[in-house]
């Protein structure tokens, strides 16, 4: 909490700095790279609340993490000392409880039942959840399918998983997931992953298709298994602190300008995924395709149990599953 405090105060400076002539400027944090699609769909939602408000509201986009983990800039939107975030809803999960739904195995058929969530009434009713946390969701981007690759062991069974050391985010969700399939999950946050591989501290771990390419982690890891585990989107968020004192017009240049670069990014996205996937294996990364059944009957039991211990979050996940039969 210390460094969040410290980086607290020096954004609280860089914002006092900032508040001349009549232009406003929000900071905006994410630990993506500059090829990434999410990233290149956070700099045209800049610039597309540059044109709507004619220069008068600045979006300022920092990559790579320059201001902290995705967790710290959650708690630096609680707190009011940064504007707005990229974030899993993996990590949002720890603020808004709702957002565990998507970190469970199989509940989406493809991609066309992932956009019908994002663009349904529930999926705005579970994006703006974490109001209550000061949090406040704009749009979904979409993070294709998490998959497993690992330095040595390709993963063509869950048996396969038995014992490795697999990176997760800092989700409960993900945490038992991966505990289920046999894996022994150690989360690490995604800056410190490309090193934690290297030395040894995981042996793998599980992500999109775009992530572990743009990541490079193909020159650590020769072995991806698309698995397709779990969906997990991403979500541009808004501090509640920063976003009640904006006028009713700069709350719509924003929100316009979030559902557009959301498109946006769909289109990166779908074209980022073919040509990662064509990059990995000229790099020599082995790309099996496992049976599936395999590993949704490992992992069954996990929706299962909550129709007793938590039927609220049961019933969502139901809901979503019938979204894609519609």
């Amino acid at each position: 909490m210390r460094s969040v405090f410290k980086l607290f105060i020096v954004l609280i400076l860089f914002a006092s700095c900032s508040q001349k002539d009549e232009v406003k400027s929000l900071k905006l944090s994410h630990g993506l790279s500059l090829d990434h699609p999410v990233h290149q769909a956070l700099a045209f939602f800049a610039q597309r609340v540059k044109e709507k408000s004619n220069g008068e509201l600045i979006i300022e986009v920092y990559p790579g993490g320059q201001l902290g983990s995705e967790r710290q800039s959650l708690e630096l939107l609680q707190l009011g000392g940064l504007a707005m975030t990229k974030v899993s809803s993996a990590v949002m999960e720890n603020f808004s409880p709702k957002l565990r739904v998507f970190g469970y195995p199989y509940i989406f058929k493809d991609r066309e039942h992932r956009y019908k969530l994002y663009d349904s009434e529930l999926g705005n009713e579970l994006l703006l959840d974490g109001e209550k946390y000061w949090l406040r969701g704009l749009t979904y981007f979409d993070a294709g399918s998490r998959s497993f690759y690992t330095k040595d062991t390709p993963i063509e069974t869950p048996e396969d998983l038995k014992g490795l050391k697999i990176r997760v985010m800092q989700s409960p969700t993900a945490i038992n997931l991966v505990k289920t399939l046999g894996g022994s999950p150690t989360p690490v946050s995604w800056g410190e992953l490309y090193t934690s591989l290297q030395q040894g501290v995981v042996e793998g771990a599980e992500n999109n298709l775009p992530s572990f390419y743009t990541s490079r982690h193909y020159e650590i890891c020769k072995n991806f298994s698309l698995d397709e585990h779990s969906a997990v989107p991403d979500i541009l968020v808004i501090s509640t602190q920063i976003y009640n004192k904006l006028s009713s017009e700069e709350k719509r240049w924003i929100q316009e300008a979030a559902q557009e670069a959301s498109v946006k990014q769909r289109e990166l996205w779908e074209i980022a995924e073919i040509e990662a996937l064509t990059a990995i294996k000229k790099e020599g990364v082995k790309v099996t395709y496992p049976d599936k059944e395999l590993f949704k009957e490992k992992s069954s039991h996990i929706i299962k149990d909550l129709e007793k211990t938590e039927p609220e979050l049961y019933k969502t996940i139901q809901e979503i599953k019938n979204l894609g039969n519609e």
